[in-house]
């Protein structure tokens, strides 16, 4: 039985960015900054000699977010962060404040793909974003 979603992992080429992205621009905090390696990290993956620096970042409201950078092996595709591609389509994080947000995204060189919407129900607030290395977020607001 599944009690909760734990974190959500994302493996990122430029990790001093991706913190940058996370930690400065969206608030996110630094719980753990670690590098593993070793035989339980190579079983877990079914790799061989793994070697990945591990960022454990958490939200105020206790969301988890994992950046990963494998500093032994190499990305060997570039996901294109389209919302319908099979796999990881898009996080949704909720917000406070999406036009102060998404102007900050913005001053960042972060560019939203449509105008802030509002729902059809008048609930949210909703705006969609390409993030740190084409990651796919979704802003939500109650209004």
């Amino acid at each position: 039985m599944i009690i909760g979603v734990r974190h959500t992992g994302i493996v990122v080429n430029d990790l001093e960015k991706a913190i940058k992205f996370w930690v400065k621009i969206l608030g996110f905090k630094v719980e753990v900054d670690q590098v593993e390696e070793g035989e339980f990290i190579d079983k877990l993956l079914g790799l061989i000699n793994v070697s990945v620096r591990t960022v454990k970042l958490r939200a105020q409201d206790q969301t988890q977010i994992e950046l990963l950078h494998f500093n032994s092996h190499r990305s060997l595709a570039t996901w294109t962060g389209n919302p319908f591609t099979t796999g990881l389509t898009h996080i949704a994080l909720n917000v406070i404040d999406i036009f102060g947000l998404v102007l900050k995204l913005e001053q960042n060189g972060y560019h939203k793909i449509n105008e802030i919407q509002e729902s059809i129900n008048s609930s949210v607030l909703v705006c969609y974003l390409k993030g740190h290395e084409n990651i796919l977020l979704e802003l939500v607001q109650v209004v």
